[in-house]
């Protein structure tokens, strides 16, 4: 689904996206989502995926989503301060879906909710987080 995503604001994947196989399928102003195969090297000793791929999946899209500017030549950074990560569902299927909105803030710090699903639409996990914006990009 890349009818969301300006060709023009696609970023060269960072190393963990990368090794994840991590794709941006949207972005604008306040949302971001993100899509990676369910494949075995993400399963626990449960076989489930692992926790920390949810929480790394949704730290991504919420910062994604906060730090959108439509405008390929003006990067803006953000650290994540605080963030909270309820587990709710096992995942079925192919495909996690994470999506991230940012919520509010001001000029420094904002927040965003995030939410994982699998293709099926089951909510895997939700989450909350306090993300700073770097200062100079």
């Amino acid at each position: 689904m890349t009818d969301e995503l300006d060709p023009r604001l696609i970023e060269e994947p960072y190393p963990l996206q990368k090794h994840l196989n991590m794709r941006m399928t949207a972005w604008r102003k306040d949302y971001a989502r993100i899509e990676i195969p369910l494949t075995h090297q993400l399963m626990n000793r449960q076989g489930l995926p692992h926790g920390g791929i949810h929480a790394t999946l949704l730290d991504s899209a919420m910062g994604y989503a906060g730090c959108y500017t439509g405008d390929p030549d003006r990067q803006q950074m953000a650290l994540t301060l605080s963030m909270t990560v309820n587990y709710l569902a096992q995942a079925n299927g192919e495909i996690l879906i994470t999506e991230g909105w940012r919520t509010g803030g001001g000029r420094k710090t904002y927040f965003a909710e995030g939410r994982v699903t699998d293709h099926t639409g089951t909510v895997i996990a939700t989450s909350t987080g306090v993300f700073r914006y770097r200062s100079g990009g």
